[in-house]
């Protein structure tokens, strides 16, 4: 069995990592278990050893292996190498990590109180140059960085919530600390390479491939209570969409 595919487009870096991200999946290898040598790695794949170790500090970045100097690599993922967001109502990161039973962490890169962008004050239908509060967050699981967030609330309603303790759920606190009901929110999602500081945030090197989400979520109103741009390590997210039944569309268009 040939670990590389020559005729994949996908660099061969990236087709070893995934292909020692399956043998960890499958139970091969168990947390704490000691990979093969660089040069066994190199034979086994069949690449030199330039490639095989940028395949090697990919997965080292993502949380997923950790070099021991003279001891060799180990397998140090705890956590499942892909969460399921399920995509059937409005819920949090910290509730999908919470059934996972895995530990969460938030850090608050910045918040504060900014003049809206054309298109936040659009989405959120404020004013021109009406303010909004503005915070960005780093959401991990397990000391492993999962998703940079960007939330854009009205500041004419949510001003009080800087005082606020941001590191947990901000549906909840919307909800229980505003008495805003959540009845239902837009989601736009598409794929993305990471760049700069948000590459940085999640510890991933730039051009990493990731979702990128757009959720607009409004009251029992109809209005628009928070903008949340969000950025989900591809290597950690998989997203699950429930179907209702097929229904063939009548042809209502009628011969001459």
């Amino acid at each position: 069995m040939n670990i590389i595919d020559p005729d994949n487009p996908i660099p061969k870096y990236l087709q070893i990592s995934a292909w020692i991200k399956d043998l960890i999946q499958s139970g091969r290898y168990e947390k704490g278990a000691n990979l093969p040598s660089e040069v066994e790695l190199t034979r086994i794949c069949q690449v030199n050893r330039n490639t095989l170790r940028q395949a090697i500090s990919e997965l080292t970045a993502a949380g997923v292996l950790r070099k021991e100097k003279g001891r060799g690599t180990f397998v140090c993922a705890d956590t499942p190498l892909a969460i399921t967001h399920k995509l059937k109502s409005i819920s949090s990161f910290s509730a999908d990590l919470r059934e996972l039973g895995i530990r969460e962490k938030t850090k608050i890169i910045k918040k504060g109180v900014e003049e809206a962008k054309e298109q936040v004050a659009k989405k959120l239908i404020l004013s021109p140059n009406g303010s909004v509060v503005a915070i960005r967050r780093l959401r991990s699981g397990n000391q492993v960085p999962f998703i940079y967030e960007e939330s854009y609330l009205p500041h004419s309603i949510f001003k009080e919530i800087l005082e606020m303790d941001l590191t947990g759920s901000m549906y909840q606190i919307i909800n229980e600390r505003f008495n805003v009901t959540l009845a239902r929110s837009d989601q736009t999602i598409r794929a993305v390479n990471l760049k700069g500081r948000i590459a940085s945030y999640l510890n991933v090197p730039e051009n990493t491939a990731a979702f990128f989400m757009e959720s607009l979520t409004y009251d029992e109103n109809n209005i628009p209570v928070e903008l949340l741009y969000s950025y989900y390590r591809g290597d950690k997210y998989v997203f699950e969409v429930e179907l209702g039944r097929y229904h063939i569309k009548e042809n209502y268009l009628q011969d001459d």
